[in-house]
Order: structure tokens, then C-alpha cells, then sequence
């Protein structure tokens, strides 16, 4: 259940994104009245689910129907709409447009005043943007809408007042348990959640973190990188351990531990955070400890079992607010749009960063690129539609980016070349179009090898 779920919210967020795109060309081919021969959503090979166009003054509908129809060819004016079988991706099928489709026959006859090759170098400019900008937009749309919908919750850094929890890699960098950390390369991280990826995608050098009250900067050894690309929860929010239930199975359910309870030492060793506590306790398994309680402002030693896997036994109190100022904010409508914009702004300029890591060698970030199964891997496992929502609006950017990316057979590479001919008023020819777009392609299927190569590898 849980696979088809994963299914369905990448099929459903893919078909949302590509649609958007695909109209974003469409509607400016249309605006400069270009031909387009075809839209369709997923594609195609040798026939359809269905597919629908107008002509001799009414609608036309086929279902599982072969793409060769001479009645419909008949009108190659006015568009084919469709859905095809074979779900990745989409199309918007311009005509007199070197694409993906190749169709080089159409090429060879005498331009046509409808068709893409012979509109101005600055509509053809805005035909192949388009697509990119639609994407954006939507991702706009859906921001704003979240934000007016469920608003934003999230802690400052500077209100994580017990600072972090370190892994193994970030202690081995040089980061210990109750470090808070102020900034990167002297540039000020905000938001507690993105301290690693502000780390990553700044390639810092140093990091200045307050420690035991004084104010130190901690040296990032650049070798690293690769290391923090793929270990998650280096910098993990400390807080401290207070008993929210004792399970009944716990080992301790006779022990005197009662809700509100608050650890602040083991075997007479101060401690008070969840994560030390738990390494602690670990090193005890099947033991039995002493431990420092705070009820009601005074403190009691009770002796607690700890069990094989190195736990208690009880819940913990994981309420946030109890123990930080969370930040929260609402929007209204007209507020909302503007802070739409501005969140899609910082993800596109973090999302560029990211990139840049991928073709840089030394990050080895190369080995994170992942296909359609890396993408149905961060959908959760449940229909939550915050989350899909805000995966919507994260996937629209990066294909909007990725789109951007000067190869010749997407849209960022035609847009190169329409900047080239702007500038110089030089047009490149159909062969050299020909060519860049097999280039194109041929670099597009080795970044797909890679992707699928990378999580097949991942699986095992």
C-alpha cells in the first residue's frame, strides 16, 4: 500500500509539472500564433490512451486509438490533445521546431509563416522560456497557497537554546554536543533545519559557534564535503529528556518514573539532553543505572533498568514549544504572494548552488543524482498534502532549473542559441541544430544512466 501511495503522489506531481511546462510553451507558441501539432501529457509510441482535436466545427475523441490517422491529418491546423501510455514526461510538439522528435522530413520543406523557424528570434526566445517560466510561476502559486493555507512554523536559530547534537562525522569535523552555531563563513544561518544544507551549499570554511559560553570558530576541512552530501542529521537539535509516558512494557514501569519527569544526570555524571542521554544509556545495555530526576523542583535519584537495546523504556516529550520560542506566521492572501515569490526565489538560487556541487568533481555530489526512485523516496509514506504540496513546488523549480541547463536538447540550450543569434543576428543552420540536438540528447541519457545507476546501487 504504501509503494502505490509513493505511485501515485509521483505520477500526480510529475503530471501537474510537466503539464505546466509544456503549457508554458504552448501558450506562447499560441500568443505568437505558432503552429502546435501536438500536446500531449506522457508519451505516445505508435498510439494513445486518448487524444482529442477539433475540426469541421466539433470536437473529436478516440481512445486506444493508432497515432497514423488520415481524417485527423487531414487538419494539421489545429492541435491534437492527448494522453499517452507510457507515463514520463510530456510534450508540446511546435511546428517547424527542431526537438526531441527529430522529425528532420518536416525540416526540409519551404518554411511556412505558422511554423516556429520563422517567427523572430525573440518570440522563438519567449516560446522556449516559457516553459521555464511557468514553472516558476506555479511554484509562486503553490507557496503562496501553502503559506495562506497552513502558514510557516519554524525555529530560528538563535532560539535553539540547547544548541546542537552531534553525529560522528560532525564531531570528527570538530563540532561537540551544545555548539550553537551562529554562522558560516561569517554569513548568518537563520533557520535551525538548514544548518547542513546552508553548510553544504556554501562550501564553508569555518563555522563560529558559541561553546561553554565563549565565542570560537570551528575549521572545516574542504575534504569533508563529499562525507556531509551523504550523512544526514549532522547538526540534530538538542532538547532535553522529559518523560512523556512510561510504556507498559517498559522494564522501569514499577521504578517511580512519572510523567514530566526530567533526566538531568546518569550513574552521578550531569547530563541533561536527549541525545547524550541516549549514548549513555547505551554503553549500559542490561545494566542497571542511577539516575538524577528533577520533579517539581526537587531532585531524586531513582535506580532505572536499561534494557538490551540500550533504552528505559519510556516516551519521550518531543513538544517544541514547550521548550523553544517556535517562530510561527500567517498570511492572509495578499501576503501570501509576496512571500511566495520570495521562497520560490531563495529555493531557485539554493537549488543552483546544489547544482553547481553536482558538476563539481572534488564534491563527488555526482553520486547523489537520482532518477523517478530517488524522487518517490522523499514523498512520505502517507497522503499528507502539505507535504506534496511543498514537494510540488520544490520538484517545479528544480525542472525549472534543470530546463535552464545550456545542453541543446533542453530548453536552456535553444535559449543559448537564440542569445546567440540576438546578439550577433547570425542564425545557426537546421544541420547544426540537428546536431546539437542528438548532442543534447546523448548527454541527457548519460545523466539518466547515471541517475538510475546511482539508485539501483542504492538498493543494495
Amino acid at each position: 500500500m504504501i509503494v502505490l501511495i509513493k505511485i501515485l503522489q509521483v505520477v500526480l506531481a510529475l503530471s501537474l509539472l510537466v503539464l505546466f511546462h509544456e503549457f508554458g510553451h504552448y501558450s506562447f507558441a499560441k500568443l505568437f500564433k505558432t503552429r502546435v501539432e501536438k500536446f500531449y501529457l506522457f508519451f505516445n509510441p505508435r498510439r494513445s490512451l486518448i487524444r482529442f482535436k477539433r475540426f469541421d466545427g466539433k470536437w473529436h475523441c478516440k481512445v486506444l486509438a493508432p497515432n497514423e490517422d488520415p481524417e485527423w491529418d487531414a487538419h494539421p491546423e489545429n492541435t491534437e490533445y492527448g494522453v499517452g501510455w507510457l507515463p514520463f514526461g510530456g510534450y508540446c510538439k511546435i511546428a517547424g521546431m527542431i526537438d526531441e522528435s527529430m522529425d528532420t522530413e518536416a525540416m526540409k520543406q519551404p518554411p511556412q509563416p505558422y511554423e516556429f523557424r520563422t517567427k523572430p528570434a525573440w518570440q522563438r526566445f519567449f516560446i522556449m522560456f516559457g516553459g521555464v517560466l511557468y514553472n516558476f510561476i506555479l511554484a509562486i502559486i503553490l507557496y503562496a497557497a501553502i503559506l495562506n493555507t497552513w502558514g510557516e512554523e519554524y525555529l530560528r536559530n538563535e532560539d535553539a537554546v540547547y544548541g546542537i547534537a552531534v553525529n560522528d562525522l560532525s564531531s570528527e569535523i570538530g563540532f561537540r554536543d551544545g555548539d550553537r552555531i551562529l554562522a558560516f563563513d561569517g554569513v548568518p544561518t537563520e533557520n535551525f533545519s538548514n544548518l547542513q544544507v546552508d553548510l553544504v551549499r556554501s562550501q564553508a570554511t569555518s563555522a563560529t559557534v558559541i561553546r561553554d559560553g565563549d565565542t570560537i570558530s570551528v575549521a572545516i576541512d574542504p575534504a569533508y564535503l563529499p562525507a556531509m552530501l551523504n550523512t544526514p542529521g549532522m547538526f540534530d537539535l538538542a532538547f532535553p529528556f522529559v518523560v512523556k509516558e512510561v510504556q507498559p512494557e517498559s522494564p522501569n514501569i514499577d521504578a517511580g518514573l512519572e510523567p514530566g519527569d526530567a533526566l538531568t544526570g546518569i550513574d552521578d555524571e550531569p547530563m541533561f539532553i536527549v541525545q547524550q542521554i541516549q549514548k549513555e544509556l547505551r554503553e549500559h545495555k542490561g545494566e542497571q543505572v542511577s539516575a538524577s530526576i528533577v520533579r517539581d523542583e526537587a531532585t531524586l535519584e531513582l535506580p532505572l533498568q536499561v534494557d538490551t537495546a540500550g533504552r528505559i523504556g519510556v516516551l519521550l516529550d518531543t513538544d517544541l514549544d514547550k521548550f523553544f520560542n517556535v517562530t510561527t506566521r500567517e498570511y492572509g492572501f495578499f501576503s501570501a504572494i509576496p512571500a511566495g515569490a520570495r521562497k520560490t526565489w531563495n529555493t531557485i538560487r539554493g537549488y543552483v548552488q546544489e547544482l553547481g556541487l553536482i558538476f563539481s568533481p572534488k564534491t563527488q555530489a555526482y553520486k547523489s543524482v537520482g532518477s523517478f526512485i530517488a524522487i518517490g523516496r522523499i514523498f512520505p509514506d502517507t497522503w499528507d498534502w502539505y507535504k506534496f504540496w511543498s514537494l510540488c513546488a520544490l520538484l517545479s523549480i528544480m525542472l525549472g532549473v534543470m530546463n535552464l541547463l545550456p545542453i541543446p536538447a533542453l530548453d536552456g540550450g535553444h535559449i543559448l542559441i537564440l542569445l546567440f543569434e540576438m546578439l550577433t543576428r547570425r542564425r545557426p543552420s537546421d544541420k547544426f541544430m540537428v546536431v546539437a540536438e542528438w548532442i543534447g540528447m546523448s548527454m541527457l541519457i548519460l545523466l539518466m544512466v547515471l541517475a538510475f545507476g546511482n539508485d539501483i546501487r542504492s538498493l543494495f
